[in-house]
């Protein structure tokens, strides 16, 4: 499909040979500005011949450079792609910036087109039905856990995160029915993970999953948000599935507020209100500058 052209362009990108890989990158570093190129300006800034840019083209299934255009600008329309490249040893501030801001962006954008809105449906009901909710992840999927803790305790109900496998192993086994375990992990095939999720669901409780679509976490899990996102972790820490997860968390907390109706949202203003006195007031600015 066209909107999967800079999907296929970044994916591809290793096995092209090195003339069809200049013009890749010359595409990826800026495709809205290569989709007003001409042919001979393109070939040009990527160092090839035109015939090499045209065979570059049928090799994605264009039937010549004005179809691939076509093709690459209604990428473009479909949303926002992933065309950043994994961050480099010798990139600078301004690369790797450009980079990372680049990739969480069209990450988040990606995850919002491919949602299922029937498993956010689904996990919303478990949720509000919840008895009580504990939220397990580790390393940087922990981090995810404890931010929904934080979310999720202005539900008047309790709700803990736990980021320690024996603590995440004692809390499934002593599950009951009622209760409900968020089980986040970007691979959903760490193998703590998986036999945690399984204890609590045989000790009774509803296991839900943050996680990768058909890893063994799922099999598990009675509903799964799938995050599907490219991660560079061969060298640098992951970043974009954690702010999906985030973005995921926030969603299902929404979610809940909206299923708990109107009646319920004097109580989260009550616990907002309660953070009123530790904060310094807003300081009318007058216009003028501080003397010296």
């Amino acid at each position: 499909m066209a909107h999967d052209l800079l999907d296929r362009l970044r994916q591809r990108l290793e096995d092209l040979n090195r003339s069809e890989r200049k013009v890749a990158c010359v595409i990826l570093d800026d495709p809205a500005a290569a989709t007003s190129l001409s042919i001979a300006s393109l070939a040009q800034a990527a160092g090839v011949s035109e015939p090499t840019v045209n065979r570059f083209c049928r090799n994605f299934d264009a039937k010549g450079y004005p179809d691939f255009k076509i093709k690459l600008a209604q990428s473009l329309a479909g949303g926002t792609p992933y065309v950043t490249r994994a961050v480099e040893p010798g990139d600078n501030a301004s690369q790797y910036t450009s980079k990372i801001f680049g990739a969480t962006i069209a990450a988040l954008d990606e995850a919002r087109r491919i949602i299922d809105m029937d498993a956010v449906e689904r996990m919303v009901d478990y949720l509000t039905q919840a008895k009580q909710i504990h939220f397990f992840g580790l390393g940087a999927s922990g981090a995810v856990a404890q931010d929904a803790q934080h979310k999720f305790f202005r539900f008047n109900l309790p709700v803990m995160a736990y980021v320690d496998v024996l603590m995440q192993r004692m809390v499934a086994a002593a599950c009951h029915t009622g209760d409900v375990v968020v089980v986040i992990s970007y691979t959903g095939r760490t193998r703590e993970l998986v036999d945690i999720a399984r204890v609590a669901r045989v000790a009774g409780a509803v296991v839900l999953g943050i996680t990768a679509p058909n890893s063994p976490l799922t099999r598990e899990c009675s509903a799964v948000l799938e995050v599907v996102t490219p991660e560079d972790t061969d060298h640098y820490m992951p970043m974009t599935s954690r702010m999906i997860q985030l973005a995921l968390v926030d969603t299902l907390a929404t979610g809940v507020t909206l299923r708990r109706g109107e009646d319920f949202l004097p109580h989260l203003k009550k616990i907002k209100d309660s953070l009123r006195d530790t904060r310094f007031p807003v300081e009318k600015r007058s216009g003028k500058k501080p003397a010296p």
